[in-house]
């Protein structure tokens, strides 16, 4: 008969049970910090392309874009409809460039996912704004992407999380 007492100077297979142990806390941080690195990727890269949308819609002409400050009033929504100014600045916003056949930025991202829109600024009546009577205009660009986790199965995060990002710049006209 073996006596307890007989195992207690014995120190074999404690660093093993120790792992055995931690492991899996090991690994949550570890998984988890992987995802939560590409999260902040992603949101870094759709407030990167916002900025660069609105930069690109602040730097078109007043009359060819369509901007009409002519009447005072709330944010104007672009719409689709024969508007190549739109188009433009979501592709930008979108792939970088105005040609729509590359890939996205952010996988499974579409043009429909970003909104453009503007809004005349009173505060803006001189220099290049003096011929727009209720000021000059400023565009906002806006969009959501759904973010696609790396380790779904693991339960981080779960499919419908939203990345979203706007950025707004004053309209140069030039």
């Amino acid at each position: 008969m073996t006596y307890p007492r007989a195992f207690l100077p014995s120190q074999s297979g404690a660093a093993a049970s120790e792992m055995a142990l931690v492991l899996p806390l090991l690994l949550a941080i570890m998984f988890g910090g992987f995802e939560a690195g590409h999260y902040f990727y992603t949101e870094h890269k759709i407030i990167k392309a916002v900025r660069e949308g609105a930069r690109y819609a602040g730097r078109l002409g007043f009359t060819g874009a369509g901007y009409s400050c002519q009447t005072a009033g709330g944010p104007t929504t672009w719409t689709a409809a024969g508007n190549p100014s739109l188009s433009n600045t979501r592709a930008v916003t979108v792939y970088g460039t105005t040609d729509t056949t590359g890939s996205p930025r952010i996988r499974n991202w579409a043009l429909t996912d970003v909104t453009v829109e503007y809004q005349c600024n009173s505060a803006f009546t001189g220099g290049i704004y003096s011929a727009q009577v209720s000021g000059g205009p400023v565009v906002r660009v806006t969009a959501t992407a759904s973010y696609l986790s790396l380790f779904n199965q693991l339960g981080f995060i779960d499919g419908s999380a939203q990345v979203t990002a706007s950025a707004q710049a004053p309209v140069n006209g030039i």
